[in-house]
C-alpha cells in the first residue's frame, strides 16, 4: 500500500505524516528517503549500549529517525544531530520542532567530514550513532531522487568517514554505534584500528530466518572488552513476527 500523502510541499514534494514511536510523528517525503528497520535497530542497539547516556550525537541524521527515537527513550539526555543534505535537513528541522524535544535537541547543517563543524561541540559524547550510506558511487541511478541517493550512496564517505569523525568526540567509556552493509566488517575493523577504537559488538540483522544478514550494527569503544556477537531475526520461516521484531516494536512504544 502506498504511503498516505498529507501535504503537498512546494519544496519537498508530497509528504506523509508517520508514527516513529508511540508518541512521536515525523514528516517524510513520499518518494524520498524514509526511515526503516535499520534506523530502529540502530537506536535499539545504541540504547542498550548506553542506557544512561546524557550526551548523544547522531552523525548523518537524515530526517531524524535515530535521533528522535533516542530523544524519546533518553528523557534526560541532550542530543545533537548533523546532516548535510538540504532536503533531509529541512525535514529534520521540522521533525525536531514538532517532537516536543526541541529544548534538548540541537541540529547542525553541514558535512560531518568538516572538522570545523564538529569542533564547535563543547564536550564529548557518551553515545554517538550513525547509519552511513553503503553503496559505492557507481551504484547510483541516473534518475534517482537526490535525497534518497545521498542516503544510500557514499558521496560523502562511508563507514570510514563516520568512524574518523566520531572517534575524537567519544567520552571515556562511550560507545560509537554504526549500521551498515553486513559485508563491510573488514572496513569497520580497519577504520576502527586507525582511530584507536576497539570493535566490541556486532548485531547482525536478518530479515527472515535462514537468510543472510540484511545489515549489521557495530559497537565501537576506546575501551577494549570481550567481543559480543548476536543476531536479530525479524521474521520466522513462514513470515511470522519473531521475538526480536517484537522487541523492536516495544522499544518504539508499540504493543503486539
Amino acid at each position: 500500500m502506498p504511503p498516505k500523502i498529507v501535504l503537498q510541499d512546494p519544496v519537498l514534494g508530497p509528504l506523509t505524516d508517520d508514527l516513529l514511536t508511540r508518541d512521536v510523528r515525523v514528516f517524510q517525503r513520499a518518494k524520498g528517503h524514509r526511515f526503516s528497520s535499520d534506523d530502529v535497530a540502530t537506536a535499539y542497539v545504541a540504547h542498550r549500549a548506553r542506557p544512561d547516556a546524557r550526551r548523544v550525537l547522531d552523525l548523518g541524521t537524515g530526517l531524524g529517525s535515530v535521533l528522535l527515537l533516542l530523544a524519546w527513550k533518553l528523557g534526560e539526555a541532550e542530543l545533537c544531530g548533523v546532516e548535510a543534505q538540504a532536503m533531509s535537513f529541512e525535514l529534520l528541522t521540522r521533525n525536531v520542532a514538532r517532537s516536543g524535544f526541541q529544548d534538548r535537541v540541537r541540529v547542525r547543517h553541514g558535512d560531518l567530514r568538516d572538522p570545523g563543524l564538529l569542533a564547535g561541540f563543547e564536550r564529548q559524547f557518551d553515545l554517538i550513532t550513525g547509519t552511513p550510506p553503503y553503496f559505492p558511487p557507481q551504484a547510483a541511478l541516473e534518475a534517482e531522487d537526490e535525497q534518497r541517493a545521498y542516503a544510500r550512496i557514499e558521496y560523502r564517505g562511508g563507514v570510514e568517514a563516520y568512524i574518523e569523525a566520531g572517534a575524537p568526540l567519544l567520552a571515556p567509556g562511550a560507545a560509537l554505534v554504526l549500521c551498515g552493509d553486513a559485508r563491510a566488517e573488514e572496513r569497520v575493523v580497519k577504520a576502527s584500528r586507525a582511530a584507536s577504537l576497539a570493535l566490541v559488538g556486532r548485531a547482525a540483522v536478518v530479515a527472515r530466518a535462514g537468510e543472510l544478514p540484511l545489515f549489521s550494527i557495530w559497537t565501537l569503544s576506546h575501551t577494549a572488552r570481550p567481543f559480543v556477537a548476536e543476531t536479530l531475526t525479524l521474521r520466522g520461516p513462514s513470515g511470522e513476527r519473531t521475538p526480536d521484531a517484537q522487541s523492536l516494536r516495544e522499544f518504539s512504544g508499540f504493543g503486539h
